[in-house]
């Protein structure tokens, strides 16, 4: 398989978990919504970084290497990028934290984030190829 392929790949995965996100919007499941917004833009920054040859077993070090990589040489947008991080801790906070209560409000700005992180990430891929 070539970077490409996996990056493409990778891509169509997000679009995927970010209609898994909307799904579970729409049923009131907010904390299941905002962990698949979030894993929407963890993949697609995944994808990114397939095109480098670039990847980590920690979130953590996606999140650095597709901020490296990625983001500083000018190829994502930083404002777009920051979401990445929130979500991360928003995500945590659901499928981890005692007594968290993801309001719908949260879930909703992480879905729009999550859209904007994908499509952002498209993009760049096909600047990349």
């Amino acid at each position: 398989m070539t970077r490409v392929n996996l990056a493409r790949y990778r891509i169509d995965k997000a679009k995927e978990v970010l209609i898994e996100a909307e799904d579970s919007y729409k049923q009131n499941h907010f904390g299941l919504s905002v962990n698949r917004s979030y894993y929407a833009m963890f993949t697609s920054a995944r994808a990114l970084l397939a095109l480098k040859e670039l990847d980590s077993s920690k979130h953590s070090g996606v999140i650095s290497l597709f901020n490296q990589h990625i983001v500083k040489t000018g190829l994502f947008s930083k404002e777009v990028s920051k979401s990445l991080p929130k979500a991360k801790d928003i995500r945590e906070d659901a499928d981890y934290g005692d007594f968290v209560n993801i309001t719908q409000e949260d879930a909703k700005s992480q879905i729009d984030n999550a859209q904007m992180f994908v499509e952002e990430a498209e993009r760049a891929l096909l600047r990349m190829m």
